[in-house]
């Protein structure tokens, strides 16, 4: 391929370019913010698991508590109206003997009974600690990812409006040179990870890295101004400078 030379030297302004736009392509791919982001979700996603099973024991525990409760105010009831019928009097005094010691048993029952509450109230106030404190974790993690994400959309707006200033130019840029040599370019720019043209400097390709010697030196002395290089080992378009130790 033939091309103009300052056309060739145009290619690296056009790969400084397209390298520029990469980087901010990976730098948003590769905010330390979007990891903060994914770390806090899935934290927050396990605290949400946790506190639905804290939940769930909480529901049972005062589900339980309701059920003493209401079985304590049952048996004080039943005890409440043998009382009165004692006080009442006018029963025989095995009927009066008998509903004392029903009224015994019920007082035993009643203490029992609110001995479980009791302890049903102790775990309570334990699983409505352990379901405050998983909660208060994760609003505190929700605020965390909510500051990663205010900063992570700041970082997307410069980014983006960097590339929107970029593309312009670098669109404008490749409009003004040979569509062939674009076309070349944009051909070994996709084969080979992003960079399509490197300067030759020093003898040494700027893509590879690796310096030209014996036929292939030899080629890219006696080559014409015009004649479109290509790296050996790259197979980069090879672009002569005035640095190029030739």
């Amino acid at each position: 391929m033939i091309a103009d030379p300052f056309a060739q030297l145009r290619l690296l302004d056009l790969q400084a370019m397209d390298t520029a736009l990469a980087q901010l392509a990976h730098k948003r791919r590769t905010l330390p913010e979007l990891a903060v982001i994914a770390s806090c979700t899935a934290r927050i996603a396990a605290l949400r698991d946790d506190a639905t099973i804290a939940q769930v024991e909480l529901d049972d525990i005062a589900r339980e508590q309701s059920r003493l409760e209401a079985d304590v105010d049952m048996v004080a009831a039943r005890a409440k109206r043998d009382a009165d019928r004692m006080l009442a009097g006018g029963m025989p005094s095995k009927e009066l003997e008998g509903l004392q010691h029903e009224i015994d048993s019920l007082a035993r029952r009643q203490s029992t009974l609110e001995d479980e509450v009791l302890e049903v109230m102790e775990r309570r106030e334990a699983a409505e600690a352990t379901l405050a404190l998983v909660t208060g974790q994760i609003a505190g993690i929700e605020a965390e990812r909510a500051t990663a994400a205010a900063a992570r959309d700041a970082a997307f707006a410069a980014i983006d409006a960097d590339a929107a200033v970029r593309k312009p130019e670098r669109a404008a840029l490749a409009a003004h040179l040979p569509a062939d040599l674009v076309a070349l370019y944009e051909k070994v720019r996709e084969s080979s990870g992003g960079s399509g043209a490197a300067a030759l400097h020093q003898r040494r390709c700027e893509g590879c890295r690796l310096e030209l010697a014996g036929s292939e030196l030899s080629t890219v002395r006696s080559a014409a101004p015009e004649t479109v290089l290509r790296c050996e080992n790259c197979r980069r378009i090879l672009v002569r400078t005035a640095d190029s130790g030739l």
